[in-house]
Formats: structure tokens, C-alpha cells, sequence
């Protein structure tokens, strides 16, 4: 399976990510949740793999303030499904799993450097 480096090119998280595996060589495909949004089956793949739904809701984001998500009860798949401005980011893909805003050891064991 390719890498696969889910994000925006705006944010600083995603960067670091990127910078990682271009410094390592790595091979990826990145895919910009700006330009794309993730299907519903790659949302629940992603979602199995990261311990759940409410595992993916970025708390601190902008959308979760401004919509008041703090002060309701939500399904987390249907709000991620609609709004992919929630999503904790980046995501990394590969072989060795997946990995939600992962850490330098995250990182390292997903890709296999």
C-alpha cells in the first residue's frame, strides 16, 4: 500500500508531516481535504482504524467552536461526513496502520524507516 498523507496544505501539522517523509524519502500521495473530501467508506476505514468516530472530531478546531458543537449531542459520523473541517489532521495511511495527528514514533512505524 502507497503512504497516504491526508490533510491541508495550510496547516502547520500537515507541513511537519510532510517534511518528515520527504526527509526520509518517503514516497506519498497527499491528498488536500481542501481540493477533495474523504468518501463515507474512507471515513470509516480511517474511523476503525483510529478507535472510532468521536477519535477523528478535532475539539479545538474552528468549525467545532463556531457551530457551538460543545453544548450538543451530534453524531460524530454524519457531522464528519458533512463538514471535513472537524477532522483531526493530518492523517497517515500506510502499511503498517493509520494514525491520526501521529507522533515522530507514529510516524516511523507506519512508514518503516
Amino acid at each position: 500500500m502507497t503512504i497516504q498523507l491526508i490533510g491541508t496544505k495550510k496547516s502547520k501539522e500537515t507541513q511537519k508531516a510532510q517534511r518528515y517523509l520527504k526527509d526520509r524519502g518517503v514516497t506519498f500521495q497527499f491528498v488536500d481535504l481542501a481540493e477533495r473530501s474523504l468518501s463515507p467508506g474512507e471515513l470509516d476505514r480511517i474511523a476503525a482504524a483510529a478507535g472510532g468516530y468521536q477519535e477523528l472530531i478535532d475539539t479545538e478546531s474552528k468549525a467545532y467552536t463556531q457551530r457551538g458543537m460543545q453544548y450538543i449531542e451530534f453524531d460524530p459520523r454524519e457531522e464528519l461526513t458533512g463538514d471535513q473541517g472537524l477532522l483531526r489532521i493530518p492523517i497517515l495511511r500506510g502499511d503498517g496502520g493509520t494514525a491520526v495527528q501521529p507522533s515522530p514514533a507514529e510516524m516511523k512505524r507506519i512508514v518503516g524507516t
